[in-house]
């Protein structure tokens, strides 16, 4: 197991430097770096310790042949404030070097990230001059990030995930693509369906008080919120306190089957008193899910694409649970809806919104939407 990582880890010599440290000069190439990040991410997932990522950004001192000698100064400076477990190598190439300083352990992020500030800094002043350490940017990422979603902004640090940005640009015309079916494919349902949006608006206000809409802040790509409408089918001023304890245990992996429908179990609350009668049959046919066609059109939900959680619900999760937030935009119906539903476990659930992610193409989504009226006229996990 590598050494924890401590002050006394990082102490900067003050004598001159030995073969040992010198042989920083040997890097990784952006491509295996990178790789060795997602590694890392993955590694931490199952162990959960973590590690700080650090980059090195120069537009002038990264750049070997024009500034040899400094470049090589540079790279011994980092070796004097490193341990030789610590991953390093190009996280952009002759413009970003990086760090992976594996396994802090217990340590907390922010102070970990401070004493490696102090000890890379302390390094560099000993070996560059003034006007070269002016010419470098260093920043520090912690992994797992501390997601705290009350303020609304994007909570995943993309300088942890260069490999999903690459994914995502490497398919920037599929992307496009669906961004069109999304615009189309809302305005098409919420002209088409307007006679059934406004019967529905009608047997809400006629058979119980309160507003016709439910809104309800859910965490979106990257950990933003934004605010999720649905028809409401609860009465007003309900107790949502059942369904968050529910799903804190659900999420736990707790044997929490609450029903069976034709003989298979049910993973999700039942025989809800908190439901209105035309909210129970717009649950099972899933129309109080049609005005969420405004959230595809603000571009902050996608037709085909996870289901937005709750931020208590993301405040249970496990760290490799938040990978479904990072790669696509939630959506309105997804392999969970088609293959699963309320009929699989948690994990079960994110192992089907991983699968998607990483397998996504606009043909997939096709195949979704069409396997959809199917899951929704059967009705199956739908409770």
């Amino acid at each position: 197991m590598q050494e924890a990582l401590n002050p006394e880890s990082y102490a900067v010599s003050d004598g001159p430097l030995n073969n040992n440290q010198s042989s920083m000069a040997y890097i990784l190439a952006q491509e295996p770096f990178l790789r060795m990040l997602s590694l890392e991410r993955k590694r931490t997932e199952r162990s959960h310790r973590r590690f700080v990522l650090m980059l090195l950004q120069s537009d002038s001192l990264l750049k070997a042949g024009d500034h040899a000698g400094t470049f090589q100064k540079l790279l011994c400076a980092l070796a004097r404030s490193t341990r030789e477990t610590d991953i390093k190598g190009w996280y952009e190439d002759r413009r970003i070097l990086g760090v992976i300083f594996t396994e802090i352990g217990g340590a907390e992020g922010k102070a970990i990230a401070t004493a490696l500030l102090n000890k890379v800094t302390n390094a560099l002043c000993s070996t560059l001059s003034i006007e070269q350490i002016n010419q470098v940017s260093l920043s520090f990422h912690v992994f797992p990030e501390d997601w705290d979603n009350r303020n609304g902004g994007r909570q995943a640090d993309s300088a942890l995930y260069p490999d999903v940005t690459v994914s995502s640009n490497s398919k920037r015309v599929s992307r496009l693509l669906k961004r069109t079916i999304d615009i189309a494919g809302s305005v098409l349902a919420l002209v088409a369906l307007s006679p059934i949006l406004l019967a529905i608006t009608a047997a809400i206000k006629l058979t119980s008080r309160g507003p016709v809409l439910f809104r309800q802040k859910r965490v979106g790509k990257y950990g933003e919120t934004f605010t999720f409408l649905k028809f409401r089918s609860m009465y007003v001023e309900s107790d949502h306190g059942v369904h968050q304890e529910y799903v804190k245990q659900f999420i736990r992996g707790g044997e929490l089957a609450l029903g069976s429908q034709n003989g298979k179990a049910v993973y999700k609350l039942t025989r809800d008193t908190r439901i209105t009668p035309i909210g129970s049959f717009m649950r099972k046919t899933s129309l109080d899910e049609l005005p969420q066609f405004l959230n595809v059109l603000k571009g902050e939900m996608s037709i085909v694409g996870p289901r937005p959680p709750i931020p208590y619900e993301v405040g249970c999760y496990d760290i490799w649970h938040k990978r479904r937030l990072l790669a696509v935009k939630p959506g309105i119906t997804g392999l969970w809806q088609v293959r699963g539903r309320s009929r699989v476990k948690f994990d079960e659930m994110v192992r089907l919104d991983l699968e998607y992610a990483t397998s996504w193409s606009v043909w997939l989504d096709l195949k979704i939407l069409l396997e959809t009226p199917k899951a929704v006229l059967l009705g199956e996990g739908a409770v």
